[in-house]
């Protein structure tokens, strides 16, 4: 089953969810209360996100004079995405880890961590990137921000379903009525659902960024290469990051804290490996290994510690 197919059903599915949590408890007045209110908070946040985000995590813009490399890199990428150069951001914080922001691809921003450019050589950085500008080539954010209005519209039903029952309504007399009980429990089971049909959105949408960042690489090791050291780093060495934001990143940054696996956005690290490892094509790309033919353990590690040169 394709990605997009995938996308498409489950974004269908939060639809279906919130048409039957609005018509089971405030009817069609309801429900589209619910989805206004969650339209207009979702976008507000796509339009700005990248400014809430950036300084969030104080994120600093470099210039092509401070890390030529990085911008090369970027630049090359971009062109075999066919898409516009986005700025560079790097991130003052130790954990290895990357994100991607923009309402489009004119206005996209590609952020890494100190820590990544610490840590990886060349190939594995080009992977990273790869990965992060196949994001904005596919318009994962909007598709993200697209699940964020769906399941926030559920929660507004469900919390206004939440305190119709506390102040006693939802009688089970009224035509239709739920009843105080069943009030509770769709208000405690509607988000839940929706917040894991959210999580399958991104997860699916992950797969298909490495799939794409590969194919702008010409080499899917690179990426797998750099998401084992990623995975590695992160169990270690968890980032200081907000939960709502942890979607953003090439590798869940709380993945050392407790219960993170279990309401994870991302999928196993273990598996987007296998498959990256599967689909490997051998042919590393002209601009970014500069000719290279050498593979995991077996190509020279570059240090970034001296990129500023």
């Amino acid at each position: 089953m394709g990605n997009w197919f995938k996308t498409t059903l489950l974004l269908g599915s939060m639809t279906a969810l919130i048409v039957l949590v609005g018509g089971m408890f405030g009817g069609e007045q309801g429900m589209i209360f619910a989805f206004i209110l969650a339209m207009g908070m979702n976008l507000f946040s796509y339009w700005y996100s990248d400014r809430i985000v950036l300084r969030m995590y104080r994120a600093r813009e470099v210039s092509p004079g401070e890390h030529p490399q990085l911008h090369g890199i970027v630049q090359h990428l971009a062109e075999r995405a066919g898409i516009p150069v986005p700025r560079i951001f790097i991130i003052p914080e130790k954990s290895p880890n990357a994100f991607a922001t923009g309402r489009n691809p004119e206005h996209a921003v590609v952020a890494v961590t100190e820590g990544l450019l610490e840590l990886m050589d060349r190939d594995e950085v080009a992977g990273v990137l790869a990965h992060e500008l196949a994001h904005v080539k596919n318009r994962d954010i909007l598709i993200g921000s697209i699940a964020a209005t769906l399941a926030g519209a559920v929660m507004i039903l469900a919390s206004m379903a939440r305190w119709t029952a506390l102040l006693g309504g939802g009688s089970e007399d009224e035509e239709g009525g739920l009843g105080i009980l069943g009030l509770i429990a769709m208000s405690i089971l509607a988000p839940v659902a929706a917040m894991l049909v959210q999580m399958a959105i991104s997860r699916s949408r992950e797969y298909h960024a490495d799939a794409s960042g590969s194919a702008y690489l010409g080499d899917s090791g690179s990426l797998a290469d750099a998401l084992e050291k990623l995975g590695s780093h992160a169990r270690r060495r968890p980032m200081q990051a907000q939960a709502n934001t942890a979607h953003m990143f090439i590798v869940n940054p709380l993945s050392g804290r407790r219960l993170a696996h279990l309401f994870s956005t991302h999928p196993p690290l273990e598996e987007r490996i296998a498959r990256l490892r599967g689909g490997r094509t051998g042919r590393p790309g002209p601009a970014v290994s500069g000719g290279r033919q050498a593979s995991g353990t077996e190509r020279a590690r570059e240090t970034w510690r001296g990129l500023s040169g």
